[in-house]
This record gives structure tokens, C-alpha cells and sequence, in this order.
């Protein structure tokens, strides 16, 4: 049976080198606390000593216990200047008093002498004696090859020679970098093979890791292809985020190693977690989730063309290389004009709603759809409003409340000062008449707050209520000014759900208007359909 595979994440420290990636020190604590419940094995915390938040990290972390993965501290050889007992740097490493400890040298000759400027024996020396010093005060000891790849390719013999040097230390593996990312898959795997076979003519058994970055998009890939021929602990952060254009993606990799090889990771018996987890990290990161990543994103099980919704409804095989649950993710059907009557039937039953094949009303569901789409809406986004559109075509769909009339007005008194927005609204809720204002951030939010004061009196849930997100989009630019848009609006409530909203017009305000009526109406159907409706409203 083939050895498990070492997961070993380096989100807290590599990850943190990407572009507008920031975490305070709590959210910090938090990843490791979820990478930790995922099964991670090793958490690179970060470098003791390079930061304020780095060394406050480790002293937080040593009055915490974590479940399985053990926390690792990162940093360098030792300065060429300062033997290993009076280096700050190593000192810093012991002082974190972590379980395991790793540490990267120079494996590329240009790299010795133009970053470091010392000889090529000089940087031999301090990878050895590092480790040696280490070795004798850490229970787990590894050794980041930098620029392996790149070195062996230069000069294969002084590339070698630094990692023996480093299991002359006492690494008890050695991770072959491939820092700058630009080494394909077949080139990795024979240099991985080259290794193997030098060590074997030494008579040692090395265990190898693999640290690939993605600047020409094979970090993946070259992990992947790493494990196949032999490595043993794979280097990654989740999201992939890193320095460029990012380190290897351990949220594909976990899946395609569980998944796809067999070759079993503990993190690999949570994959039930892998959605979530991503989403968390995301979040903290204040960073947008990408839609479109494997396994995780949310258009990885989305199916629009009415050919494809077909198939996947008679076997999801058709059309999907896993079972989305098996990573924590769902299969989403879109609604578009590309949809055909699968599509429809399936968005009908997640709804809640009888409607047959045969039915007349599908073919007129399908046009409304696609005019509508020929004007510019779009439901992918908004389904909400598209359940809307369904519940009115089956005469299901009951009006809340009657809009009368609403105006919005900008004022600016001052160059020096925000604009003041207010906005007027007068409805009906039956046969009673409400007429409120409210002001507001922008118009858009004045129309939000007037018109949920309006009605809360009669719906007393839109209270808990609000709007998460807004956009909009400039559907034919070539109108200038007079332009279509289309706004599309997320919200949210209490209970934790979310949806979708689309208007469209050749005045934002009304666009805006459009999302948001169907934003309060959704809301009070799901609410009325929950009892959670007062009876003299409903």
C-alpha cells in the first residue's frame, strides 16, 4: 500500500505574499484553526522575527493545542557571519517552539553569489551546520530546496551538492522548490527521477517533497506529477494564493490525489469540508471568491446548455467528473437562452413547483425567458427573480404590496460635501395607503431604506433584511449615456440565506428599482411560505 501523502499548507505565510492578501492577527489564529479541523498535517505559521504579527502569532500559538497538524515556523539558513548558536534568525525558530521547523537555502548557483554574495562552499557550509544546529533541538526538521529546479537545470552537480549538504544536516526531507514556476511537468518529473537515482547510487533514502509555484500555471500539475514519481509531502496553499502568480493550489490537489490517484492524505477523509473551508479563508482574506475554480468554485457544477441539463438529470457522469457533494459543493442549473425545457424542469422541482413537460405553460415559460434575456436580464445571478417569473407564469406568485408612485432626489449644497439623497415612496399594502422618505447613501440605498420603512410596519421581517451587494452593468456602450443596464442585487436575512435580483433599464434608477421590488417580494414569499407572515398581512 502506497505511503500517505504529507499536506503541508504555507497559507499563512506564502500565501500572505499575494497582491491585497492581509489577515489581522486573529484571523490568522482562525485559518489555522480550520486548517487544523481539515486535516492538514503541517501549518507553516509563518517567519518568527520577520514581522510583529509573525512573532505575536507564535507566542498566541503556544497556549493552543491543535487537534492533528503541527504547527511549523519558517525561515533561513543562518547569516554567513554568525555561527548557528549566536544566529538571530534560527535563535528566532526555537524560540517559536514549534513542533516542526523548516528551512530554506540556495540550491541555485547565481543565487549564492549575486543575492547572497558569498562562495559556493561558503553556502554548503551554513546549509549544514543550520540544519545541524536545528536538528538536535526540533522534533521535525525539513529543508526548502529554493530554486531547485532552476539550479539543477544551471548546474546539476552544485544543486545536488546542496541538498546533501542539507541530509548531511539532518533534514528529514527535502522539498524540491520550483520557486519561479516556470518549469513544465515533463521537465520536473525527470529531475525528480535524476535525484531519486543520485541518491540511490549513495546508498540513502531521502524523502522528497515538492513547493511548486504557478506563473505558467502548472503548480497543479507539477505536484501532481511530483507524487507520481515519488514525492511524499506536497507544498501548497489553499486558493493557491501566493507571491505572482501564486503557489500550488492544495484545493485542487487534495481531491485529485483522494480522487483521482488514490493516494490517500489525511485532509483527503474531509473532503466533505473542502468547500467551506475555502470559503472561510476567502472571507477573512476580504477577497472575492473565484467562481470558476475546480471543485470549490460555484460554477464547478454549473450546467447551462439545455443538451448538457439533460444528460446530467439522466446521470451526472454525463457531464461531471466527481459527485459535487463529495467536495462540499452543489450542482447548479442556470437559467439562460441557451436554456431548454430540462433546464426549466429542474429549476421548477427546486422550487417547489408541479410543472410537466407537456404542460403548455413551459413553452411560454421558455420565451418569456428568452425575450427577457434579449433584453438584457440575466437570471444565472438572479434566480431568485427568475422563480419570480415562474410562480407569475403559473399564476402562483401574490403582490405584497401595490407601488403608487417613488421619487429620488440628489441635493448638493456644497463643493466640500457628499451629496444628500432622499427618496419618497407611496404604496399599498391591501387597502391601506403608506407614505414615507428616507435618506440615504447614494440613491439606491435611499429607495432600499424607504421602502422597506414603508412596509415593515405591515412585514415586520424586511426589518432583518439588508442588501449585501450591488452591481451594475452597462449592457451596449455604444449608447453612450442612454445605455441599457442591467443591475443585478444580492441580499440577505436572518436566517442566513441569500438571493438574487436583476432589473434592467435605460435608467439605473429604475433597474435598481425593478431588484429591489423583487428582492422584497422574494423575501416575503419565502417568509409567508415559513408562516412566518402576520396574518393580517398575509
Amino acid at each position: 500500500m502506497a505511503e500517505s501523502i504529507i499536506i503541508y499548507d504555507t497559507t499563512l505565510r506564502d500565501g500572505t505574499q499575494a497582491e491585497n492578501f492581509n489577515i489581522s492577527l486573529e484571523d490568522k489564529i482562525k485559518i489555522c484553526r480550520e486548517l487544523d479541523s481539515f486535516g492538514i498535517d503541517y501549518i507553516e505559521g509563518g517567519w518568527p522575527g520577520a514581522n510583529p504579527l509573525s512573532t505575536e502569532f507564535f507566542v498566541r500559538m503556544q497556549d493552543m493545542t491543535l487537534r492533528h497538524a503541527k504547527l511549523t515556523a519558517f525561515g533561513s539558513t543562518r547569516h554567513v557571519s554568525n555561527p548557528p548558536e549566536k544566529d538571530a534568525n534560527l535563535l528566532a525558530l526555537l524560540a517559536a517552539k514549534t513542533p516542526a521547523v523548516t528551512i530554506f537555502g540556495k540550491s541555485w548557483d547565481i543565487h549564492v553569489t549575486e543575492a547572497l554574495r558569498i562562495t559556493l562552499e561558503q553556502n554548503l557550509e551554513i546549509i549544514q551546520d543550520s540544519l545541524a544546529f536545528l536538528r538536535q533541538r526540533v522534533e521535525h526538521l525539513f529543508y526548502d530546496a529554493e530554486h531547485f529546479f532552476d539550479g539543477f537545470k544551471a548546474n546539476r552537480d552544485y544543486a545536488l551538492a546542496s541538498i546533501d549538504r542539507a541530509v548531511q544536516g539532518g533534514a528529514e526531507l527535502i522539498c524540491l522548490c520550483e520557486t519561479n514556476g516556470g518549469t513544465l511537468p515533463n521537465e520536473l518529473v525527470d529531475i525528480i527521477h535524476q535525484v531519486q537515482r543520485h541518491f540511490v547510487e549513495q546508498g540513502r533514502q531521502v524523502a522528497l517533497g515538492i513547493h511548486a509555484h504557478n506563473d505558467a500555471e502548472c503548480a497543479v500539475a507539477n505536484s501532481i506529477m511530483a507524487v507520481q514519481a515519488g514525492a511524499l509531502m506536497v507544498q501548497g496553499t489553499i486558493n493557491g494564493y501566493g507571491e505572482r502568480c501564486g503557489n500550488a493550489n492544495l484545493t485542487s490537489i487534495i481531491p485529485a490525489l483522494e480522487l483521482k490517484l488514490g493516494r490517500h492524505c489525511n485532509a483527503g477523509s474531509r473532503l466533505h469540508q473542502l468547500y467551506v473551508t475555502t470559503r472561510l479563508i476567502n472571507e477573512l482574506a476580504n477577497l472575492p471568491h473565484n467562481r470558476y475554480q475546480p471543485y470549490v468554485g460555484d460554477s464547478a457544477f454549473a450546467h447551462k446548455g439545455g443538451i448538457h441539463v439533460s444528460a446530467v438529470q439522466r446521470n451526472p457522469l454525463t457531464y461531471e467528473h466527481i459527485d459535487p457533494e463529495r467536495v462540499g459543493n452543489e450542482r447548479r442549473i442556470l437559467i439562460s437562452d441557451q436554456s431548454g425545457r430540462a433546464n426549466i424542469l429542474l429549476k421548477a422541482e427546486r422550487f417547489g413547483l408541479q410543472l410537466q413537460p407537456e404542460d403548455p405553460l413551459m413553452a411560454s415559460i421558455v420565451a418569456d425567458l428568452k425575450n427577457m434575456e434579449t433584453q438584457g436580464y440575466q437570471y444565472e445571478a438572479a434566480e431568485a427573480s427568475f422563480e419570480l417569473l415562474m410562480r407569475r407564469a403559473l399564476g402562483l406568485r401574490r403582490k405584497f404590496f401595490n407601488l403608487e408612485a417613488f421619487s429620488v432626489s440628489d441635493r448638493k449644497y456644497s463643493m466640500n460635501k457628499e451629496p444628500l439623497t432622499e427618496a419618497t415612496i407611496r404604496l399599498t399594502v391591501g387597502d391601506t395607503e403608506a407614505h414615507t422618505a428616507a435618506m440615504g447613501d447614494g440613491p439606491v440605498n435611499a429607495m432600499d431604506l424607504a421602502l422597506r420603512k414603508a412596509l415593515t410596519r405591515f412585514y415586520p421581517s424586511l426589518q432583518n433584511m439588508k442588501l449585501v451587494d450591488y452591481k451594475v452593468r452597462v449592457l451596449n456602450g455604444q449608447n453612450g449615456t442612454g445605455a441599457r443596464v442591467r443591475v443585478l442585487i444580492e441580499s440577505s436575512d436572518e436566517t442566513g440565506r441569500s438571493w438574487g435580483t436583476v432589473g434592467v433599464s435605460c435608467n439605473v434608477i429604475e433597474a435598481s428599482w425593478q431588484a429591489l421590488v423583487d428582492s422584497i417580494n422574494f423575501k416575503l414569499m419565502k417568509d409567508e411560505q415559513q408562516g412566518m407572515l402576520p396574518r393580517s398581512a398575509a
